[in-house]
């Protein structure tokens, strides 16, 4: 096969195309031709043109692997319609006889078989020569030696179409024409292509060399002289052939050195102008263009530098203006309300002095029942209205100032406050709603309930309110099993949680507190669950109601590179009813930063491990609010108060009342809290150890239920302390048994009691402790037993929560959320202030790439033998891993967040396609910053944009390739696989083997695709004397310079199908 295409590469590229066009170019180009006038150079060139018309079709098909354009690069490579004077020389020498001495096609075809048995692979030329009917071992005219040609005799007609046999070419044997090329072993002449000098060889006497060329002449011949070149072929085997670097040759018989300003590369037809501000002095190769990679460096740098303060002082010039807004809208609001306060005020007194006069009179008239008339009034509460309305006068004229927190509404009405919500549209009057909103609800809180007696005095607190449902969750006998083995987490649990009550979970550790609160909110994985949950008395899934549901985790997992703030109001406008309006969803985040007292952190950055930013306490609330602001029914927090002091956790523990007095259900673990603190609690869970009850109901009975057992509490000694520590076994003083204590609980309730339990004093401790015991049948498997059982479990896990998230499970919750392109907008505009604050690290990245531009285009210079195949190749590894390790960082540095996200119901793909929305910017910027050092200190002959577009589609493959590993793969392994899989698929791309597997991974891998684009955008532009060269090395890699635009193709599909398959690991899987 590589022969054929070989001696159809020669036959076309050779003999020519000619076409309607190419005939009508060259009627135009003869009219300036010095050899118009010869009729015999006409006729010769006409018929040299003509004669390879007969294999276009062959040639289409043959040569497209190699030849875009074929009529057209024959053209510019074998066009000599502009000067025909080599030929009209030649015809001169040889006094017309030109025609026999011409290679037929038969010639040419044993000239490439000659090549393609010296190397099958290349086109390298050889010393070797086949014997043929002209040159053999009896019959070796001076025509075979190199340089030489025969001519036909007379008597033979030499037909050039003729592929099949050779004419005899044995008589007036003489050197090859200038502009011509004669190969060993035939004695005919082929013309040399555009961008090569072929001038006759002169004898070097030293070497006895035939110069410029590589042959001798044969020895003990003293009439042989040195005659033309000899070969024409591949750029190693005949650099001799090609005008020399530094130089540029017109035609094949003329050489011009480079004048400065210019430069001449390698096999050059003309001298290109050199760049204005780069330097080319004479008989330069190529131009030094660092210049303008500096000033492109700099220019991007420039740009970079502008639009990352532009952006960041934008933030702050917004921040700084919203504080202002937000500062002016308080004390407009607090004006309100004082002035609104003053005029109740005077409205109360008024009232007051009627009730005393009325009261006087009453007294005077009937002294004697005055005491009944006391208790009358005291039942009716008009004595203590007006006593109370007094002293709330007297206060407020005591300190004016000090009442700027009550806001008296006279009148307004709920449709009237509605029509003004939804007509809020600038800043500052959001701002001043809201905290109008917030007046009027302190109001509410603090006033006197008897204050608005006989409707004389109305508060200004808005009779609407959002109600939100109410959840109750009842247990019985809940139980949960560890999949696999005989470990009790929880074990025969009963009772229920209500809505308007704050619940807390408290008992020693191990005793399955966590493990309770995951059970009720339905994230209990790898465990078997018997027993009942019931929600509002019917058995629901608790994730039909997760919308409404908020669930703290026990870790701080916040923003770090977000303020309180923006923390906040991105939870509030992704998880709040869509219809909501945007007034409302500020008050809601301004209630939750005052009630969590985070007002002077507010615009402050939460911090992460490296960056410091606010106090633990402090992001322990934020941690909070989070789930507050969603305006949640079922609030589930895991040990919020673990790390915070007294005045915080009071802090946090009456922000989470005012939650319940709005019906929420409120249930909470807690560790060691004061007793100020456990009195604000409204219901006590206290496990013991394997997850028993030991108490369940009202704290204000706890210490009477456990009196009756014969458990008191010493003075001065705090409660749950000294329970806990029953519970553990460390106080002992009681003399009732701790291990009894689940029993009793259930005794007095009334609940079965497990057939185990029932004997307790003749069970072993580990029987009770059920978190800890164990089948003792593991103790006889196998280790390889135990291991196939341990996979077992695992496989079941993977699959249970697999399973679980694609279940489909019915919305209960009657909250609409934002959809999917609504989150896709609060996340885009999330991820964007994420990244610019991340300049810094973004400035890293670049300045890495500009770096290993630097290196690459310095060290792997640019090499014509090979395309640049070397530099290429550590383009791809080094620009493919630089491009992995940044893309990573957009999933491992958020990935806990986003499964609190997630499992409060935010949308994953909203939150993966506003990640990728934003890395498209590195996708674009990335490849423009590696060039402008890479391109400029060793520019290859391929364009800039071919060269941009390449590294745009590779980085756009490797980043999806990224993203599934930093999803699926912890972040260590990560990094090890973006480092080992550039280097190891790379390496794969370049070999040649013919075996069954290297060639099947270098088809699949995106290395291989990349690199085959790069050699065939600058392969392209090796023209004219270059087409054997570049033939002979796509051929040998067994690419197609069609496959230019398909290779892109293939990287942007493989990028794609990575980011499908990201998406899937996102989605279906979730590590710990």
């Amino acid at each position: 096969m590589i022969r054929t295409q070989i001696f159809t590469i020669f036959m076309i590229i050779l003999m020519g195309i000619p076409s309607p066009e190419h005939t009508n170019r060259f009627a135009t180009a003869q009219q300036n031709n010095p050899a118009k006038s010869d009729p015999l150079t006409n006729s010769i060139f006409t018929r040299f043109n003509a004669m390879a018309f007969l294999l276009h079709d062959d040639a289409v098909d043959d040569l497209g692997f190699c030849i875009r354009n074929i009529t057209a690069e024959w053209n510019e490579a074998f066009d000599f319609s502009h000067d025909t004077r080599f030929l009209t020389n030649c015809i001169q020498k040889n006094n017309g006889d030109i025609v026999p001495r011409l290679c037929t096609a038969a010639d040419i075809k044993f000239y490439l078989t000659v090549l393609s048995e010296a190397e099958r692979q290349g086109f390298k030329t050889s010393t070797y020569v086949k014997g043929n009917k002209n040159c053999n071992l009896t019959s070796w005219v001076p025509g075979c030696e190199p340089g030489w040609a025969c001519a036909a005799a007379k008597d033979v007609k030499v037909d050039l179409t003729n592929k099949e046999d050779m004419p005899y070419r044995t008589t007036n044997c003489q050197p090859c024409c200038e502009g011509f090329f004669c190969p060993t072993g035939l004695t005919c002449m082929i013309p040399c292509p555009s961008g090569a000098y072929c001038p006759l060889a002169s004898l070097n006497r030293n070497t006895n060399i035939c110069d410029p060329y590589r042959y001798q002449p044969p020895p003990g011949v003293t009439n042989h002289t040195c005659g033309g070149a000899d070969v024409w072929a591949a750029v190693t085997s005949s650099r001799e052939v090609f005008c020399p670097a530094g130089s540029y040759c017109p035609t094949s018989v003329e050489k011009h050195s480079c004048d400065p300003g210019h430069y001449c590369r390698l096999g050059s037809t003309y001298e290109t102008e050199c760049f204005q501000f780069a330097t080319c002095d004479r008989e330069t190769v190529s131009q030094n263009i660092t210049a303008y990679g500096i000033m492109t460096c700099v220019g991007l740098t420039l740009l970079l530098l502008i639009f990352y303060n532009c952006t960041d002082q934008v933030i702050s010039t917004r921040e700084k203006r919203k504080a202002k807004s937000r500062e002016a809208a308080a004390q407009s609001a607090k004006e309100l309300a004082q002035e609104r306060w003053r005029s109740a005020k005077e409205t109360a007194k008024k009232k007051a002095i009627g009730v005393q006069s009325s009261l006087s009179r009453t007294f005077s008239r009937k002294k004697t029942a005055m005491p009944d008339m006391s208790k009358d009034q005291e039942q009716s509460g008009v004595g203590h209205d007006a006593t109370s309305s007094k002293d709330v006068m007297h206060d407020i004229e005591e300190d004016p100032e000090g009442q700027d927190t009550f806001n008296v509404d006279m009148g307004e009405k709920m449709s009237k406050k509605e029509l003004k919500a939804r007509k809020l549209h600038t800043r500052s009057e959001i701002f001043k709603y809201a905290y109008g909103q917030i007046e009027k609800e302190k109001a509410l809180e603090q006033q006197d309930p008897n204050l608005t007696f006989s409707g004389v005095v109305s508060m200004a607190a808005d009779p609407y309110f959002r109600s939100r449902p109410r959840i109750e969750v009842s247990f019985e006998d809940l139980t949960l099993t560890l999949k696999g083995k005989n470990r009790h987490l929880l074990r025969s649990v009963s009772g229920k949680i209500s809505p308007g009550r704050v619940s807390a979970v408290m008992g020693p550790s191990g005793a399955g507190k966590t493990t309770f609160l995951s059970a009720l909110t339905g994230i209990a994985r790898g465990c078997t669950v018997n027993g009942s949950i019931l929600i509002n008395g019917k058995r629901e899934s608790m994730h039909s109601y997760k919308k409404i549901i908020g669930f703290v985790p026990q870790d701080d997992i916040v923003h770090g590179d977000l303020t309180v703030e923006e923390n906040l109001w991105f939870s509030a406008k992704c998880r709040l009813p869509a219809k909501l309006s945007r007034a409302e969803k500020v008050l809601v985040v301004e209630r939750v930063i005052e009630s969590l007292g985070l007002q002077h952190v507010r615009d402050s950055l939460v911090g992460t491990v490296e960056k410091r930013g606010i106090s633990g306490g402090q992001r322990k609330r934020v941690n909070v609010g989070l789930e507050m602001v969603m305006e949640p029914s079922l609030l589930i927090l895991d040990e919020p108060t673990s790390g915070l002091d007294s005045s915080s956790s009071q802090l946090l523990l009456k922000a989470l009342r005012r939650e319940a007095h709005e019906a929420v259900n409120v249930c909470m673990v807690v560790h060691q809290p004061s007793y100020s603190l456990f009195r604000m609690f409204d219901d006590l869970i206290l496990l013991a150890k394997g997850g028993l009850v030991a108490y369940l109901g009202p704290v204000n009975k706890v210490e009477e239920y456990f009196s009756g057992l014969g458990i008191h509490v010493p003075e001065r000694v705090n409660p749950p302390d000294h329970y806990i520590d029953i519970l553990e076994g460390i106080n002992m003083t009681s003399g009732v048994n701790y291990k009894e204590l689940p029993v009793k609980w259930m005794t007095h309730n009334g609940y079965p009691i497990p057939p185990d339990m029932q004997d307790s004093d003749s069970k072993p401790e580990s029987s009770h402790d059920g978190s800890t015991s164990t089948v003792g049948w593991h103790d006889d498997q196998s280790f390889a037993a135990e291991l196939w059982q341990e996979f077992k479990l695992i496989i079941q896990l993977k699959n249970d929560n697999f399973l679980s998230y694609f279940s489909r499970r019915k919305d209960l919750s009657n909250r609409v959320t934002p959809g999917v392109w609504n989150q896709y907008r609060f996340f885009l505009g999330r991820v964007a202030k994420q990244r610019i604050r991340e300049a810094r690290l973004q400035a890293v990245d670049l300045l890495l790439l500009l770096i290993a531009g630097i290196s690459l285009g310095t060290l792997a210079k640019v090499s014509d033998e090979n395309f640049g195949v070397v530099g290429y190749t550590y383009t791809i590894i080094a620009y493919s891993l630089l491009g992995k390790i940044s893309a990573m960082r957009s999933f491992t540095s958020d990935k806990l967040q986003f499964w609190r996200e997630r499992g409060s119901g935010m949308s994953c793909f909203a939150y993966f396609f506003s990640k990728d929305t934003i890395d498209q910017f590195n996708t674009i910027l990335k490849p423009a910053v590696y060039l402008c050092t890479f391109y400029y200190f060793n520019p290859p002959r391929s364009s800039l944009l071919d060269n941009y577009v390449i590294l745009l589609c590779l980085l756009y493959c490797v980043s999806g390739f990224a993203y599934a590993l930093a999803i699926y793969l912890e972040p260590g392994s990560a990094q090890l696989w973006s480092v080992l899989l550039p280097v190891v698929l790379t390496l794969i791309s370049t070999q040649n083997d013919e075996g069954s597997i290297i060639p099947l991974l270098k088809r699949l891998s995106y290395p291989s695709w990349g690199l085959e684009a790069f050699v065939l955008a600058n392969a392209e532009r090796y023209r004219a004397v270059w087409l054997l060269t570049r033939c002979a090395a796509i051929a040998k890699r067994g690419y197609d310079l069609r496959d230019w635009k398909f290779c892109l193709m293939r990287l942007l599909v493989a990028g794609l199908g990575f980011r499908v398959l990201a998406l899937f690991l996102l989605v279906a899987f979730q590590k710990k």
